[in-house]
């Protein structure tokens, strides 16, 4: 199997086991991440952010926060800063669900990791940090190309 193709395999298979990790919490994957993100870099954070983060586009993202607030486990409000930006924040509801989420998924990865050497969890990241940095420089070149 070609690296793309089992890069591609592994993620589909990581997030299935992250899906199953988090059921018992009564969120998807899905909605989990925008909750763990929020958690881990801290309430305020715009909706523009959080997308970024995630690595989906905004309207995605609206729709994820929307059943999250519908849910109570995030608040909405304006941005002191800019009114027309909304910041997000976990309600005392997200709070505990987030920690349940991360200790869930933390159970997971020991689980997924166990046995595997720290030199080698070190190499793989290195190898991903590099790719990362090639992809992102091509993807701003093939932007600036259309541009042109």
């Amino acid at each position: 199997m070609h690296l793309g193709m089992s890069l591609s395999t592994l993620q589909r298979s990581y997030r299935a086991a992250a899906d199953k990790a988090v059921a018992h919490v009564g969120v998807s994957q899905t909605l989990a991440w925008p909750i763990v993100m929020i958690g881990r870099m801290g309430d305020g954070m715009r909706q523009g952010m959080l997308a970024s983060v995630l690595g989906i586009e905004g309207p995605s993202l609206v729709r994820s926060v929307d059943q999250l607030v519908d849910a109570g486990l995030v608040q909405r409000l304006e941005d002191p800063a800019d009114r027309r930006a909304k910041t997000l924040h976990l309600t005392p509801t997200g709070v505990k669900a987030c920690a349940t989420i991360e200790a869930a998924l933390s159970e997971m990865r020991n689980t997924l990791f166990e046995g595997v050497a720290d030199d080698d969890i070190a190499a793989c990241l290195r190898v991903f940090a590099t790719l990362e940095e090639r992809l992102g420089r091509n993807a701003l070149a093939t932007q600036q190309e259309g541009r042109k």
